[in-house]
């Protein structure tokens, strides 16, 4: 089971006129732009991956060798919502909708399931994706990636991603800005633990029960 990316973000929650004011780089300065945008994505993507959100507008696809099978709706005592055992649990969120759910079936052929037959739950921090009431999930071929859900995640425009996140994101690229002679070109940008700057993300980290 795994994430596979379908469509990525058209852009980062900071932009490069912001990095620059806040790095003290003159807009007109334009040797180090291709470097600062590399900065701006390498930390984006660390943040994303740290917090298993999404920021900006993207597309996923949770993969699984079948579906869940068993059913449990009670809310156990202290949780604040219940955790069903045929639930699919995913992560990757804000997530904003469910574009489909594919399976093979045991003839081998490529099925959707109607969206009827589903219920979908944005509200926590974990978004849940259940049969409806009298239905269970379909039946797939035994064998692995049988079934997946493709869904939308992230908080949309640059403008709606929370500030505490674009400032984790700032003082990051700071911090890799000022080390940018261990950079080479062409090579991937290295994220190092910053356990106090690493706080500011704490509120926003998706964390599996």
């Amino acid at each position: 089971m795994g994430y596979q990316l379908i469509t990525g973000p058209t852009g980062d929650p900071v932009s490069l006129a912001e990095a620059k004011l806040h790095l003290r780089v003159e807009i007109g300065m334009t040797d180090d732009d291709t470097l600062i945008a590399a900065l701006i994505t390498a930390a984006r993507q660390y943040a994303e991956q740290k917090t298993m959100s999404s920021f900006m507008t993207q597309t996923w696809k949770y993969v699984m060798d079948s579906f869940p099978g068993r059913y449990l709706t009670s809310v156990p005592w202290g949780a604040e919502y219940s955790q069903p055992g045929n639930a699919v649990l995913l992560e990757k969120g804000p997530i904003t909708g469910i574009t489909g759910i594919n399976y093979m079936d045991m003839g081998g052929a490529q099925q959707t399931m109607p969206s009827t037959d589903y219920v979908v739950d944005l509200t926590g921090p974990l978004a849940r994706v259940t049969p409806v009431f009298g239905k269970i999930w379909p039946i797939t071929m035994p064998q692995i990636a049988s079934a997946s859900i493709t869904f939308t995640a992230g908080y949309g425009a640059a403008s709606a991603v929370p500030e505490g996140i674009k400032s984790w994101i700032k003082l990051r690229i700071g911090a890799l800005y000022e080390n940018r002679e261990e950079f080479l070109t062409g090579r991937s940008v290295t994220v190092a633990e910053l356990p106090f700057v690493d706080s500011l993300l704490d509120p926003y980290r998706i964390d599996r029960p």
